[in-house]
C-alpha cells in the first residue's frame, strides 16, 4: 500500500516567544517492509537555522531554531510512504524464550549486539520483578517465544482499558499495570518493561495507524492518530512488531516513523523555548491511501 501522511502540530502562546530550539522526528524511516518516497517539512515562522542528521538508532532528525518573536508555531510534515504487508512467520519455527534470554545474556558482539542494547532499562521503562511477574503466565517454561509474545499482546489488549484521561506522557509502567488503563504509549511501555524484565529485547516504535471511519460515515481529514507499538527481537526472525493496543502484528496499515528505547528517544517534536507564558499544543494526523 502507498500512503500520504500529513502530521501537523501547532503551538500557541499567551505571550511572545523570542527564541526556541526544536528537534523533530517527522520523517518515516526506511525499513525492510517500508520505504519513504518523499518527505517535506513546513515550519512557520521560518527557521533561522536548520540541520538534519541520523540519531543513534538510525532515525532521521531535523534540528531547527526560531529566532524571531512569535506567538504561534506551526510544524507540518508531509510524507509519501509505501508499506508491504507481510504474514507472520510460523510459530513452530520460533525457539523457546529461555533460549533467547540465554543468548542475549551471554552474547557480547556480532549479529545480536544491537538487540542486547534493548534489554536494559531506559528512562521511561524500568526493569521490575512485578512486571516480570505479570508476564510470566504467558512465558511458561519451554514455551516458544513467538507464542508467548502473542499471548502477552493479547492479555494486555483484553485486560487493559483504552482511556486517554488515565495517564500522561510520564506515567510509569507500574502505575499503568495497577490502573489497568492508558493509551497506546502506555501499553507499549508496559509490554516493553515486561519483556525486558524477563531478559528479552524489545524496542519502542513510533508511527501512524490508518483508522477506518464509523460505518456509513465519511472519512474525516485529520482524524487519524499517532500511534505506538513494540518490536521484539527473535534470533530466528530478527525484529517482529506487535501492537498490544489492537491485539495484532502491524502489517499494511501501520506506518513506522522510527524506534528507540522508549518514547523519549523518538518523540515527534521536542524542544525548549524562552517566554511564552501559558501555551497549548494541537496535533492532527491524516493518513490517506494513495
Amino acid at each position: 500500500m502507498m500512503y500520504r501522511v500529513r502530521h501537523s502540530t501547532v503551538y500557541t502562546y499567551d505571550e511572545t516567544v523570542p527564541v526556541c530550539q526544536n528537534e523533530a522526528h517527522l520523517k518515516p524511516r526506511n525499513a525492510a517492509m517500508q520505504k519513504c518516497l518523499s518527505n517535506n517539512l513546513l515550519i512557520a515562522p521560518p527557521p533561522a537555522t536548520m540541520a538534519e542528521r541520523n540519531d543513534y538508532f538510525g532515525n532521521h532528525v531535523t534540528f531547527f531554531t526560531i529566532q524571531e518573536g512569535h506567538r504561534r508555531l506551526a510544524i507540518t510534515a508531509e510524507s509519501v510512504v509505501t508499506v508491504v504487508e507481510a504474514a507472520p512467520p510460523p510459530a513452530e519455527e520460533s525457539g523457546t524464550w529461555e533460549t533467547t534470554t540465554d543468548l542475549l545474556r551471554g552474547y557480547s558482539d556480532g549479529s545480536h549486539l544491537e538487540a542486547k542494547h534493548f534489554t536494559f532499562e531506559s528512562p521511561y521503562v524500568p526493569l521490575s520483578d512485578e512486571l516480570a511477574g505479570y508476564a510470566l503466565p504467558s512465558f511458561t517454561p519451554g514455551r516458544r517465544q513467538l507464542e508467548a509474545v502473542f499471548d502477552l499482546t493479547h492479555r494486555i489488549f483484553t485486560e487493559f482499558k483504552f482511556d486517554p484521561t488515565a495517564t500522561c506522557v510520564n506515567t510509569p509502567p507500574l502505575q499503568v499495570l495497577h490502573k489497568r488503563r492508558g493509551v497506546c504509549q502506555d501499553f507499549a511501555h508496559l509490554m516493553i518493561g515486561c519483556l525486558r524484565s524477563l531478559g528479552l529485547s524489545a524496542r519502542y516504535v513510533s508511527g501512524y495507524l490508518l483508522t477506518a471511519p464509523p460505518p456509513g460515515k465519511p472519512r474525516l481529514v485529520g482524524a487519524d492518530v499517532s500511534h505506538a507499538w513494540v518490536s521484539v527481537y527473535f534470533p530466528e526472525f530478527g525484529w517482529l512488531d506487535f501492537d498490544p493496543t489492537n491485539d495484532c502484528m502491524p502489517s499494511g496499515k501501520h506506518i513506522t516513523l522510527g524506534w528507540g528505547r522508549d518514547y523519549g528517544d523518538i518523540c515527534p517534536i521536542k524542544g525548549v523555548f524562552v517566554g511564552g507564558g501559558r501555551h497549548e499544543m494541537q496535533v492532527t494526523v491524516d493518513v490517506e491511501p494513495v
